[in-house]
């Protein structure tokens, strides 16, 4: 991802960004063989960036990608299976993994890192994060059927799902598109829900983790995430509160 030389030179400690802006001006920094100027911008992980004819040395940084998963990926890093994985959708050196696995035949976002402790708060169910889904269903559902999805159902093997956010957006000839909101993630659990209460699953597309959103990614593209949005996965940046609405002041009477 590309950044301001300034900054790059300051998270490799040559100095705070003015005065590694000086640096800049001095034409002690080239880019791939080129003088540097101050105001340009370049990828550490992709440039080659030198002051005083010697490469920087960056400080090991964790890994953070959003991929949209196609249908017939498989969501993890290797498997004895022939299809492709998430992993091979991204020509990134280094060891990263997915976190929040979606089946083989489901779509959308997923999120691949290093960071081990974001991927535990992501998916241990005490942080409560949300996931949101789109999903195609073959029959228009009833109210009873909403109801039931609702309120959480038990499922073949004993387990009985967690209340969840559901309603209808659209519908679709014969079926219709609804919005999912689990803050759980069985194996499967969005399509045996919809096979137990008579709304056979036609597709799935995970839109959002969390703070992290779909966006306009289409299936196999992937990105980098921003530091915001690290911080708002990993919880350090709050949303900013609301303003409270200024009291009237009230007219005294004559």
């Amino acid at each position: 991802m590309e950044e301001r030389l300034q900054k790059i030179l300051a998270r490799a400690g040559l100095g705070s960004r003015r005065a590694c802006e000086q640096i800049i001006i001095a034409g002690r920094v080239r880019v791939d063989g080129k003088v540097a100027v101050l105001g340009q911008k370049a990828d550490p992980a992709a440039d080659r960036i030198t002051v005083d004819g010697k490469p920087i040395s960056l400080p090991r940084e964790h890994i953070y990608i959003a991929l949209y998963k196609p249908r017939g990926v498989i969501s993890a890093v290797t498997s004895p299976d022939t299809r492709p994985t998430v992993r091979d959708m991204i020509p990134v050196p280094g060891r990263f993994y997915p976190v929040g696995r979606l089946d083989v035949d489901s779509e959308g976002l997923i999120l691949m890192t290093d960071d081990g402790d974001l991927a535990n708060r992501l998916t241990h169910p005490r942080y409560g994060h949300e996931k949101v889904y789109k999903v195609l269903v073959a029959r228009h559902p009833d109210e009873k059927q909403l109801a039931a999805w609702r309120r959480g159902i038990v499922l073949e093997d004993g387990y009985r799902t967690a209340p969840a956010v559901v309603h209808v957006e659209s519908k679709a000839g014969k079926g219709a598109w609804m919005r999912v909101v689990l803050r759980e993630g069985r194996k499967r659990q969005i399509r045996e829900m919809g096979r137990l209460l008579g709304l056979p699953v036609v597709k799935i597309i995970r839109v959002q983790i969390g703070d992290l959103h779909l966006g306009k990614l289409k299936p196999r593209e992937w990105r980098y995430l921003t530091p915001d949005e690290v911080q708002r996965l990993k919880g350090k940046k709050d949303r900013k509160p609301a303003r409270p609405k200024p009291r009237r002041k009230k007219k005294s009477r004559p």
